[in-house]
């Protein structure tokens, strides 16, 4: 054989070699992506149940979401998917971005996952106790059927949706002059629910109102709100999304709105808690407070806990924690009086940029010109103002008007020399109070426990005599608003 023909028999043999190689792979590639038909492989699951909290009827949930896993080495096909409730479920599917109540031949490939994604929507019931809505998802592959449990809490309500709709200002609901609510069924707010001029919204104990996505409780000028919560039995304001990851979200909501001229507002006994703002109090309506409020927590604000107008407010035992901005905000002058309450603030959502405590006597019109505002007082006896700044108190002084703050009894978190005078007396501190749990809310824990705080509350600024936790309070008592 010459050397040309040697050479053509091997490089004929090499492509026969490289030839038989190729369908080798082929062969094995073919062989690797067919479709696995044992009855022996079953689906994986991420979670073999999805639970959704309080859903009131016909407001939907969040979205949840878990995966069905392909743990083979080859693909897998779903031949059926179904709600087992199907067409009259309250339940929503969506598989890897496709809606529906059945799906069919679903092909996972080797190791992988897909995506289910649930909602819940219930219909009203009305009934006033909570019900329990169960289904099932259904996953049927090689004769093998396997189920994912569905179950949702439903619960009637009382919704306030706008039905006036100006051409400037917020759309809203007129809510039925002189109302009283009660914890027979919670109150739903969509947008802004008014209390409007001349009447009065009365709150008995242990209800409960869940605001939706901004919404607001709007009290109109000449128009009164009363919250009269009891021991054991507040009443509460929160976002209407009650799963477990929505508890300590705050900017849920809007604020409860005391506009300018509102009168004679009384909160007691309540919690107010993930909104942007918990109470927006706006001038004075009458030589009275606008706002006397006690025995109430606002908490989780995106932006201010109480927010004071040029307005008169009395507080006594307050908590009011973690706000984004101020925990209290008494701004463009006004008068307040602040009795064995607890201003805080550990914000752990960002770096707070602000005080917790904002003093303030004048405001910058549209031409930046300096318009004061008396402060005619700003009081606070027997209270504790500490957080996580080192310096928690911003006096905003300007202007000509009058600027009177007083601090009797408390203990401040503040760079400031602390001299008994006209601002402060002598049993101020400057101590950490040791609070006994502050890092991760809701279990956060605003009771003291440095004696320095304990014994150095007096009653010659009155006498109050329930703590928040609803303890008798003893004097000499402890600064803040629980006795410990």
């Amino acid at each position: 054989m010459s050397i040309k023909q040697l050479y053509q028999y091997s490089q004929g043999k090499r492509n026969l070699v490289i030839l038989l190689l190729l369908v080798s792979a082929f062969s094995f590639s073919c062989k690797k992506d067919t479709t696995i038909t044992s009855s022996s492989a079953k689906l994986s699951f991420s979670q073999t149940s999805v639970l959704f909290d309080t859903v009131f009827t016909t407001l939907g949930s969040t979205v949840q979401a878990f995966l069905v896993r392909n743990t083979h080495n080859q693909p897998i096909t779903i031949s059926s998917v179904y709600l087992a409730g199907n067409y009259t479920s309250p339940f929503k599917i969506n598989i890897d971005g496709v809606p529906g109540t059945t799906f069919s031949n679903i092909t996972v490939p080797a190791n992988d996952s897909i995506f289910v994604f649930v909602t819940c929507t219930i219909n009203p019931t009305n009934k006033n106790n909570p019900i329990v809505i169960e289904d099932s998802l259904m996953f049927t592959t090689n004769g093998n059927v396997q189920s994912v449990y569905l179950e949702a809490w439903g619960q009637d309500a009382n919704f306030f949706k706008p039905n006036v709709f100006p051409p400037t200002g917020p759309a809203y609901c007129v809510i039925p002059c002189s109302s009283t609510w009660d914890s027979t069924k919670p109150y739903v707010i969509y947008g802004y629910a008014l209390v409007n001029t001349g009447c009065t919204l009365t709150i008995k104990p242990g209800t409960k109102i869940y605001m939706h996505n901004n919404g607001v409780l709007w009290v109109n000028t000449g128009a009164t709100l009363n919250v009269n919560g009891v021991a054991g039995h507040p009443v509460i304001f929160q976002g209407d999304r009650l799963e477990p990851a929505y508890q300590t979200v705050p900017g849920q909501w809007g604020e409860i709105l005391l506009s300018p001229g509102s009168i004679n507002n009384t909160i007691t006994w309540a919690v107010i808690k993930n909104g942007t703002n918990g109470i927006e109090c706006d001038t004075v309506g009458n030589s009275s407070p606008t706002l006397t409020i006690d025995h109430t927590i606002i908490k989780s604000m995106s932006n201010f806990g109480l927010l004071g107008q040029g307005t008169y407010i009395t507080g006594n035992d307050l908590l009011i924690e973690d706000c984004q901005f101020y925990s209290l905000c008494l701004n463009i002058g006004g008068k307040y009086r602040f009795n064995q309450c607890t201003f805080t603030n550990y914000w752990s959502y960002a770096k707070r940029q602000t005080s917790l405590l904002y003093i303030n006597n004048y405001y910058n019109d549209i031409n930046n010109n300096v318009q004061s505002r008396d402060m005619d007082s700003a009081t606070f006896y027997n209270c504790i103002i500490w957080g996580s700044s080192s310096e928690e108190v911003d006096l905003g002084q300007g202007g000509t008007g009058k600027f009177n703050y007083y601090f009797g009894n408390c203990d401040i978190e503040t760079q400031r020399s602390i001299v008994a005078g006209v601002n402060y007396n002598n049993f101020c501190l400057q101590v950490d109070p040791g609070f006994l749990g502050t890092s991760e809310p809701p279990n956060d824990n605003y009771r003291v426990s440095n004696s320095s705080v304990m014994g150095q509350g007096t009653n010659i600024y009155g006498s109050y005599l329930l703590d928040l936790d609803n303890t008798t309070r003893k004097y000499p008592s402890t600064m803040g608003a629980y006795e410990n």
